[in-house]
């Protein structure tokens, strides 16, 4: 009786431990792979890897903020020659499936970092668009706005 008990109390505790452990669903996949994505692209210009700037985004690659907006041609020359970054780290990510080929991720970021001997606002918030050409995806937009600290 004991033993068919202690099967039955571990059998239960089995099904409930697993059954909390739903799988990840498909748009959290997608939001990890996009994020991971977002993350490289913020390496890429910490290191100042342009190879993987041209190599992940668009050609039509457009950039806005504060200081303007840029093409990807012009992104290559002034962003990765003229900007240092120290350090990011980005939080508060949400993202939006807008259909099955593009999808927009949002957060805030901290960073330091500089540009042309100017100081980036610590805190923006982001807003990125990826597109889905040739079953790869790539960074089309990019658009920040500082955030009041």
């Amino acid at each position: 009786m004991r033993k068919t008990l202690l099967v039955l109390l571990s059998t239960i505790l089995f099904v409930t431990i697993t059954s909390g452990q739903a799988e990840m669903s498909k748009e959290d996949k997608l939001k990890e792979q996009i994020l991971a994505l977002d993350i490289a692209a913020w390496n890429a210009w910490k290191n100042k890897d342009v190879e993987y700037f041209k190599a992940n985004t668009t050609e039509s690659f457009q950039s806005g903020s504060g200081y303007g907006f840029s093409n990807k041609a012009e992104m290559v020359i002034t962003a990765f020659a003229d900007c240092n970054v120290k350090s990011f780290s980005l939080a508060d990510v949400n993202l939006i499936v807008l259909n099955k080929e593009a999808v927009m991720l949002t957060y805030s970021a901290t960073q330091v970092a500089e540009c042309g001997g100017d100081k980036l606002p610590s805190k923006v918030r982001a807003t990125v668009t990826y597109v889905k050409q040739g079953g790869k995806w790539l960074e089309a937009f990019y658009m920040d706005a500082p955030l009041m600290e």
